[in-house]
């Protein structure tokens, strides 16, 4: 077996203790709060983990991109959301897999239902309300909101699966009330609009809903029939800073190598840059701002207080204090998900020991 120690770098690592302990939990509180667990699989990006979730109780997938879809189904996962406005030019490619699994789209305009009812074929589709966030989605005191609804619920081609949002905004909060007040909106927001469309005879099948750190804070989901987290398997710096997860509970890092450290200078330089980490800044409100924090006891869960990426290039990390050549670092990604889009595999690790590695799906096709 190949020791952590003798990983070329950059490399991007699962502690696989953490990974698991990680899907347990959230499994866990969605029997609690009595929703069903449909997690995103846009932060890992592979099969391995998603059969972990599997094991652990999920009922379904949702992905990003029809390139995720394409791989899970032809994994064997026959469940899957595409949580992403559904993109018209790509509907040839949409309905032969719906003809393979269970493909769930996502909708938020008559344009994108005209065109899926022209397909003539029965897709099932989600109503996507906007709970909050204002990125995507219907506003649910505005008239097209109950419109576009009571057109799915009546459609004699397409199959209405209810209403869907993400609350994206949950990451813009500064503190744990904060947080949960985001995650209660969510709930109730939806949960207003169901009870509202089923007065006025409009079935509403299912309510959806779900982000990492809302998921972390809700405290009821009264209403709702299912979660969508994706995150959590991992989390990272942004976590740690709203509070959704503690350092200890991270479970990908990034290792790199210092291959640059001049006299007199007051930084270093690693092989770990922008196409290692992404360019996602850590969180607004953190002083000193960073572009990834490094650790200074990983198994205790310490962080340097000194020692940070203060900037990225393409390849280049620049890092805050002077280290020998030669020197490794372990880092805690800003943002895990574009960190994972970055590369092509992780390295599974129990303690020091690697003892696999698993592909990274991350193709845009």
């Amino acid at each position: 077996m190949t020791a952590l120690s003798d990983l070329p770098t950059p490399a991007l690592v699962i502690d696989l203790d953490k990974l698991e302990a990680n899907i347990q939990r959230m499994a866990e509180k969605c029997n609690q709060l009595g929703v069903s667990l449909r997690p995103h699989i846009k932060t890992h990006k592979c099969v391995e983990i998603a059969r972990m979730q599997d094991e652990a109780g999920c009922q379904g997938l949702t992905v990003s991109t029809l390139h995720e879809a394409r791989v899970f189904a032809d994994h064997g996962f026959e469940d899957l959301t595409w949580a992403f406005p559904v993109i018209l030019n790509r509907l040839a490619e949409v309905r032969e897999l719906s003809e393979k699994v269970t493909l769930r789209l996502v909708v938020d305009s008559a344009e994108a239902v005209d065109a899926l009812e022209a397909e003539n074929h029965p897709f099932h589709v989600w109503l996507k309300i906007d709970c909050g966030y204002h990125r995507a989605g219907v506003d649910p005191e505005g008239p097209l909101a109950e419109t576009l609804a009571r057109r799915l619920a009546e459609s004699t081609k397409l199959r209405f699966d209810g209403l869907l949002t993400h609350s994206g905004h949950a990451y813009q909060t500064d503190s744990l009330t904060a947080l949960r007040q985001v995650a209660e909106q969510e709930r109730s927001v939806m949960v207003d609009f169901a009870a509202y469309l089923r007065q006025e005879g409009i079935e509403v099948p299912g309510v959806s809903v779900g982000s990492t750190p809302a998921m972390s804070a809700v405290e009821s989901l009264e209403g709702v029939d299912e979660a969508r987290p994706g995150n959590y398997v991992f989390y990272d710096f942004m976590q740690v800073d709203l509070g959704s997860c503690r350092v200890e509970d991270c479970a990908v890092t990034v290792v790199a190598s210092v291959v640059s450290s001049q006299p007199n200078a007051s930084h270093c330089v690693v092989d770990a840059g922008a196409l290692a980490l992404s360019k996602d800044a850590g969180p607004s409100n953190h002083e000193p701002s960073s572009m990834g924090e490094i650790f200074d006891d990983y198994v205790a869960g310490y962080l340097s207080p000194g020692l940070r990426f203060r900037s990225l290039s393409q390849e280049h990390g620049i890092a805050s204090l002077t280290l020998p050549v030669g020197s490794r670092v372990r880092i805690l990604p800003n943002h895990s998900c574009l960190t994972v889009a970055c590369f092509d595999e992780y390295a599974v690790v129990r303690g020091e020991e690697v003892v696999d590695r698993w592909q990274i799906w991350r193709g845009r096709s």
